[in-house]
């Protein structure tokens, strides 16, 4: 997931404004302007193909093409024009409903689809895709090379509809087939409860922040009645963030009053986003690793800049940057990387991500014990229960 600032902004971009002008005035006038910072080369462009190229194309195909290509001509993976279908997928996303077949993909690996984890209960699931399985082919196209938004958008779909998946399983080195048929898939981001084994310990996992993310760890305090536990353990492995406001509203329970993070756009401008003052106040250890981006290290930053919570696992993905989505028309948008993010304590932790306060390791071949339904923790859960209990003796 991203990070996101929602402006909603009712206005187009500029260039791609100024784009638009230039093709009508060029398809309607027939004129050929000179070379002005270089926008009579994109007009003469514009021309050779109303002229001379084969096929029919529309304008809208021209303006579509224009604007996407500005925005991937930034060179930055977090700005993307999304045309109208993936503009509604996105917003589907952060409410935490989409039809879909469950698959959350890897960052770790940009080259390859790799299967962060299937979603409970989903399609792939119940099909048996595991954590660890590289998506190879979506239906008939090889997924070499490509970006995961693009593969996410094919994969992702109506309700009802199929989607074939070729996955290579290294554990066995053989590529096998499965036909899902999507459905809807709701996302729960927050699962709390006693950790296993041990009844004075709560356990919460936070899987990504949606726009409800602050109401659901609410209610999941309120149903778990926190109060009555010693300490707590939050686990945000494998959490690539999401909406910025569900970051600050969660950071609001795990520290106290004052600032949660700076966000300094290229003016040098500072929005301050500051805790709400719902602190628990309760010893806690919070669980991260290099999967945990964006939002979740706005959330882990402000912990360990207060001190307010030991940091166990591994350093974090490194995303301390903003982005905020522009509507633009027909249902399409553009989303930019406007603003960079500060810790409470002023820290740029962009590509360089947060150091754990203790640094421990998945043992070789091991899975991660996301929302554990036993005692047989993984090398990382099991260090993060010692260290809390040493805070309660």
């Amino acid at each position: 997931m991203q990070e996101w600032n929602w402006k909603r902004i009712a206005k187009h971009v500029g260039i791609v404004l100024l784009i638009f002008s230039v093709l009508v005035t060029t398809i309607v006038g027939g004129i050929i302007l000179t070379n002005v910072d270089n926008v009579g080369r994109l007009v003469h462009v514009v021309q050779l193909i109303r002229s001379d190229y084969l096929e029919k194309v529309t304008t809208d195909q021209l303006v579509e093409g224009a604007t996407k290509g500005i925005v991937e001509q930034l060179g930055d993976p977090y700005s993307t024009y999304m045309n109208a279908k993936e503009n509604q997928e996105l917003f589907q996303v952060l409410e935490g409903k989409f039809g879909g077949v469950g698959i959350v993909l890897s960052l770790k690996d940009p080259k390859k689809l790799v299967v962060l984890r299937p979603i409970k209960n989903s399609p792939a699931s119940k099909a048996g895709i595991q954590s660890g399985d590289v998506v190879s082919k979506i239906n008939d196209s090889e997924t070499a090379g490509m970006e995961q938004d693009k593969a996410v958008g094919m994969m992702r779909g109506d309700p009802g509809t199929k989607v074939s998946l070729a996955l290579y399983r290294e554990s066995t080195h053989k590529t096998f087939t499965v036909s899902l048929t999507r459905e809807n898939i709701t996302v729960p981001t927050v699962e709390g409860e006693a950790l296993p084994g041990h009844s004075d310990i709560a356990y919460i996992s936070i899987s990504q922040f949606a726009s409800d993310t602050g109401t659901e760890l609410k209610d999941t305090l309120k149903t778990m009645d926190i109060k009555k536990f010693k300490g707590l353990i939050l686990d945000m492995r494998y959490n690539h963030g999401g909406e910025l406001n569900a970051a600050v509203q969660v950071a609001s329970y795990f520290i106290p009053e004052g600032p949660v993070v700076y966000i300094v756009d290229k003016q040098g401008n500072v929005d301050t986003k500051m805790a709400t003052g719902t602190y628990l106040g309760m010893p806690m250890v919070v669980l991260v690793n290099e999967e945990s981006a964006s939002a979740a290290e706005i959330v882990a930053g402000a912990i360990k800049d207060k001190g307010t919570a030991s940091l166990v696992g591994v350093k974090t993905f490194g995303k301390g940057i903003v982005q905020t989505i522009f509507p633009l028309d027909a249902g399409t948008s553009v989303k930019l990387t406007t603003a960079k993010y500060l810790t409470p304590n002023k820290v740029d932790i962009h590509k360089k991500g947060i150091e754990p306060d203790i640094k421990v390791e998945l043992n070789k071949g091991q899975q991660a014990t996301i929302s554990p339904i036993d005692t047989n923790f993984d090398s990382q859960l099991q260090k993060a229960l010692q260290t809390l209990q040493g805070k309660l003796k």
